[in-house]
């Protein structure tokens, strides 16, 4: 799976959790940018994402991905990616 197909299903995952079809994430988008992201919704997320992929993140990638670009880049490592 290439990395706009891997952006393109966290942006999937972005609706549904955030409840807003309105939601575009790209690599430079943060939390303090969706109005909806709050930790709550940050953990929801980062699980739903986790099951979608089959992947399990480290607390590290988790706390330390400062936009999604970040966190798409953690999802490519786990995916066999760079």
């Amino acid at each position: 799976m290439d990395r706009k197909e891997i952006m393109a299903k966290v942006n999937e995952i972005a609706r549904d959790v955030f409840d807003n079809n309105a939601v575009t994430l790209t690599d430079a988008t943060t939390a303090a940018d969706v109005e909806e992201w709050d930790s709550l919704t940050h953990l929801l997320f980062t699980n739903e994402i986790e099951d979608e992929f089959g992947i399990t993140f480290t607390l590290s990638e988790v706390t330390k991905s400062k936009n999604v670009g970040e966190l798409v880049d953690a999802i490519s490592r786990h995916l066999g990616g760079n």
